[in-house]
C-alpha cells in the first residue's frame, strides 16, 4: 500500500491518514497492521493516567520538551472522553502543548474513547503501532482516567505514570488495589497544595506493604506541572524503569503478555462479528437468539448449541478460508 510506504519514509501525512483509516476500522485496516508489524517495538511507550483535573496534560507537555530537549522525536495520544472534535473541556486542555503543534518531530493525535471503559479506545494500540513504525522514539498515551477499570494502559505501554492529586486522598483508599497493579510510577501532581507530602507517604507506605515486583520499587514523585517543578526527576523515574525492564528482560515479558492478550481479543472480535453477520441467515442461530431473548433458555446452553452446530462451523470455515 502507498499510504504504508509513506508513513515508513517518514511522512507526517501518512501518518495522519492511515490514522483516520484505524479510528475509523476501515476494511483494510488488518491488511495496514501486517504491512508495519515488522517496523515496530522500537518505541518506548509511556501511559500517562489519572483522575480529571489530575494535570496530565500539563505532565505530558512537559515531559515532551524534555524528550525534544534529549533530541527524541515524540508522539502523543490525548484520549478524549467525549469526541476529537467538540473542542470540550478536555481538548481544552490541549492547548497547553500548542508549543509542540509546530514542531514536525511531535506529533499530536486526540482520539475519542467511543464507549471503552478501560480508558483507552479500542483502536488506541494500533494507533500506538502506527506512530512506533513512524519512527516515534517516545509514545505518551494520555488516558481518560483511572479506577478499577483502567487496565487497557497496561495493555498497551511500557511504563505507566499514575498521576494523582492531594485533594484525592480518600479516593486512594477505594482504589488502591488497581492503582498497586497498574502503576509503574506514581506522581503526586499539585504538590504545592495541603495534603501533598502526607499522600506522598500515604502511597510510600502502601507500595511497602503490596510491592509490586522485587526487580522494581515503584517511586513516588511530587511535581508542580504548572511550575515546572520535580519533572526532571520523573523523566529520571521513567527513563530507569525502561532501561531496568530492557535489562531485566521484563520488557520483552509484558510486550509478550500484550501481544498474548491483543491476539485473543482480536480472535474474540472475529468471532463476534462472524455470529452477528450470521443471525439472520442462519434459523438456527436466529431460534437460539430468540429463545434467549425470550428467557426461555439459558445463554450457556445456546452457546453450546450454537459452537457444535456442523452448518455454522463449514459456513465459518468456508468464509474463513475466502479470506
Amino acid at each position: 500500500m502507498e499510504l504504508v510506504d509513506r508513513l515508513l519514509q517518514g511522512e507526517q501525512q501518512a501518518l495522519a491518514r492511515l490514522i483516520t483509516r484505524v479510528e475509523r476500522d476501515n476494511s483494510d485496516v488488518p491488511d495496514i497492521m501486517k504491512q508495519i508489524y515488522s517496523r515496530i517495538g522500537r518505541s518506548h511507550v509511556i501511559g500517562i493516567t489519572g483522575p480529571p483535573g489530575a494535570g496530565k496534560s500539563s505532565l505530558v507537555d512537559k515531559l515532551t520538551a524534555i524528550y525534544r530537549a534529549n533530541g527524541k522525536s515524540v508522539g502523543i495520544i490525548a484520549v478524549d472522553p467525549t469526541s476529537p472534535f467538540t473542542g470540550g473541556a478536555v481538548l481544552g486542555d490541549r492547548i497547553r502543548m500548542q508549543q509542540h503543534y509546530l514542531d514536525s518531530d511531535v506529533f499530536i493525535r486526540s482520539m475519542a474513547t467511543r464507549g471503552s471503559h478501560g480508558g483507552l479506545p479500542r483502536t488506541a494500540r494500533s494507533v500506538i503501532k502506527l506512530m512506533d513504525a513512524f519512527g516515534k522514539d517516545i509514545v505518551l498515551v494520555e488516558t481518560v482516567g483511572v479506577g478499577q477499570t483502567e487496565i487497557d494502559i497496561v495493555e498497551a505501554a511500557d511504563t505507566v505514570v499514575v498521576i494523582l492529586v492531594p485533594e484525592a486522598g480518600d479516593a486512594v483508599q477505594t482504589m488502591k488495589a488497581g492503582l498497586l497493579e497498574i502503576a509503574d510510577v506514581f506522581v503526586v501532581n499539585k504538590a504545592d497544595r495541603e495534603g501533598a507530602e502526607n499522600m506522598a507517604v500515604e502511597l510510600e507506605t502502601m507500595l511497602h506493604m503490596s510491592p509490586k515486583q522485587k526487580w522494581w520499587e515503584v517511586p513516588v514523585v511530587l511535581t508542580q506541572a504548572v511550575n515546572n517543578v520535580g519533572i526532571d526527576k520523573l523523566h529520571e523515574h521513567i527513563v530507569r524503569h525502561y532501561q531496568v525492564t530492557t535489562e531485566s528482560g521484563n520488557l520483552q515479558s509484558r510486550r509478550k503478555q500484550q501481544r498474548r492478550a491483543e491476539l485473543l481479543e482480536t480472535i474474540e472480535q472475529r468471532v463476534r462479528a462472524m455470529v452477528e453477520q450470521h443471525l439472520h441467515k442462519d434459523g438456527e442461530l436466529l431460534d437460539c437468539l430468540v429463545r434467549v431473548e425470550q428467557g426461555e433458555q439459558d445463554p450457556y446452553t445456546a452457546c453450546d448449541q450454537i459452537l457444535s452446530s456442523q452448518t455454522f462451523l463449514e459456513t465459518w470455515k468456508r468464509e474463513i478460508a475466502e479470506d
